[in-house]
Parts: C-alpha cells; structure tokens; sequence
C-alpha cells in the first residue's frame, strides 16, 4: 500500500504542484491525485519508482510497511 502522506508530503516539500511531479516522474497527475487522497491505496511497483525517483527517495520509503495504522 502507497503511504499517500509520505507521497503528498515529499511534493509539498518540494513545492511541486501535481502537474509538476507528472512532468518529473512522467505519471499521470490523476493517479498521483489519487495516491495522494487515499482513493488509489495500492500502486504498480514502475509507477511506485517513477514518483520516489522524482521526490529524490527510494521506492520503500513510499510504500507502508505492515503492523503500523499510520
């Protein structure tokens, strides 16, 4: 499952709108959108690479890790 307060954290801190982070990471920011608002918990591993490559983290840091609600 995407952790889509990490995701939407990481772009705000980079103040990067959405359409910014499509360009960067070249996934649609309708799916970013998604992850972010809780809509879409879970993700393709290739578009789970493309956002960490564009925020500057490692795909693992994206994804919520098992045994912990928040």
């Amino acid at each position: 499952e995407v952790d889509a307060v990490k995701v939407r954290e990481l772009r705000e801190r980079q103040v990067l709108s959405l359409s910014e982070l499509e360009e960067r990471s070249g996934v649609d920011r309708q799916i970013i959108w998604r992850i972010e608002s809780g809509y879409q918990k879970g993700a393709h591993q290739k578009t789970i690479r493309k956002l960490a490559g564009a925020l500057g983290v490692e795909p693992y840091e994206l994804v919520k890790t098992g045994g912990n609600d928040g």
